[in-house]
């Protein structure tokens, strides 16, 4: 059982939870990352507005890992495909980051 101190978005507050200290804190690192990224990419006003598009965000990872993990299973897709699919939408993102920055 880990403790982490979360000190993000205008809030802090710390929690306990399952897996060791080290890796709520990558967790914690993470997601800052994605909060981060959301607010680079669109003119969200508010905590709220950024913790939930980072959280749809970290739900669309998640979700098109688990299709692709069926999808390699059952030998529907190439491994490298999705290698190659995920550095495609890294570039989009820091192309739409970059173009945000200038706006």
């Amino acid at each position: 059982m880990g403790k982490l101190h979360i000190d993000t978005l205008g809030t802090s507050f710390t929690i306990q939870a399952n897996g060791d200290d080290e890796y709520l804190k990558k967790l914690l690192t993470y997601y800052n990352k994605v909060a981060e990224e959301a607010q680079k990419i669109t003119s969200l006003k508010t905590p709220l507005q950024t913790a939930i598009l980072a959280g749809i965000m970290l739900c669309d990872e998640v979700y098109k890992d688990k299709q692709n993990k069926i999808a390699m299973e059952a030998g529907q897709i190439d491994p490298d495909v999705i290698l190659e699919s995920n550095e495609i939408e890294r570039h989009t993102l820091d192309m739409i980051e970059k173009i945000g920055k200038v706006l």
